[in-house]
């Protein structure tokens, strides 16, 4: 993503601009057809399996490759760069840097000659993006595609989300947006205003199991499907639950699942998704752990049991 690094990145207006960690072309899952696919900033939401890491902080964040680095000896200009002295040198000739002193300026990515640095959250402009976005649309008139809102989750910016959707709607473009619903229902549904896909995450519907894992309750999340799906009825309202083991991934997981969603009306089509652990490698660059230690696996037959499961889940 080419962007322009704001002076004050936190300094954010809620409606025109925003903090985008993402933008990427060509998306085949995340709606209908070839869609480009805008990642907000910002997740309520902390899920110990979560594939984009960077998106969960409110504020831009400072992100280091060290297979990236080529060295002190041959560089060290991040070391110059770096007023707050956050960047030190290691044994083995790269660096390492102190979180605590670090203020994520972005001054070591901007003199960084290997882009082993970067900073993950940019301050762009409604129109600079609906300018991307209009790029692509010779493939979305051939392919039924749009635009697609994910995250991070596109709630926890919610005039700014709405924005985006209702310009693009103005140019006759699809939308889509991703969400796991913990929020306020005037937010969601303000966004839905200017949405032809929801994608709408229930990862749960057993609470105590809900916030040992993902760090909240789920009364809210699924009482906003709830009115979503009434109030909303005529939009496509797709459902994911993300299959991670020793969390979900037994047959009572997802009947239970099924059981819920059979028992409302207005949403479209139900889909189980494998777990991956594609954002450790992210997990590295913020410096931290990989909260899933032991490299869970779900078996091919077990998810194939499961999503025959799934398939029991009918729209009314």
């Amino acid at each position: 993503m080419k962007t322009v690094l704001a002076s004050n990145p936190t300094e954010v207006s809620s409606s025109d601009q925003g903090l985008v960690f993402n933008i990427q072309n060509f998306s085949l899952h995340d709606g209908a057809g070839i869609r480009t696919l805008v990642f907000l900033k910002g997740c309520p939401l902390r899920c110990k399996w979560c594939s984009n890491p960077e998106s969960q902080d409110r504020n831009p964040e400072l992100g280091y490759n060290a297979n990236n680095c080529i060295g002190v000896n041959e560089c060290g200009w991040c070391l110059e760069a770096c007023e707050r002295e956050a960047i030190h040198q290691k044994n083995n000739g790269k660096i390492d840097i102190d979180r605590s002193l670090c203020n994520n300026c972005g001054d070591c990515v901007n003199v960084c000659p290997s882009k082993a640095f970067e900073l993950f959250g940019q301050i762009m402009s409604t129109d600079g993006i609906i300018k991307m976005v209009e790029s692509d649309s010779v493939f979305f008139a051939r392919s039924g595609g749009g635009l697609t809102l994910g995250g991070g989750d596109p709630v926890f910016q919610p005039e700014f989300a709405a924005n985006l959707l209702k310009a693009a709607h103005a140019r006759g473009i699809n939308t889509a947006m991703e969400t796991a619903g913990h929020c306020q229902w005037e937010d969601l549904s303000n966004i839905c205003q200017y949405a032809d896909t929801v994608i709408f995450d229930i990862k749960s519907v057993q609470p105590l199991k809900h916030r040992q894992e993902v760090g909240v309750g789920n009364k809210k999340i699924l009482d906003n499907f709830k009115k979503l799906c009434l109030e909303f009825s005529h939009l496509n309202i797709i459902v994911r639950t993300p299959v991670i083991p020793e969390f979900n991934n037994t047959e009572d997981d997802i009947q239970t699942t099924v059981e819920f969603l059979n028992g409302i009306t207005g949403w479209s089509k139900y889909e189980l998704l494998p777990y991956h652990a594609y954002g450790e490698g992210k997990y590295r660059q913020l410096g931290r752990a990989y909260p899933i230690q032991n490299h869970l696996k779900i078996d091919d037959d077990k998810m194939k049991t499961l999503k025959q499961i799934a398939l029991n889940a009918k729209s009314n």
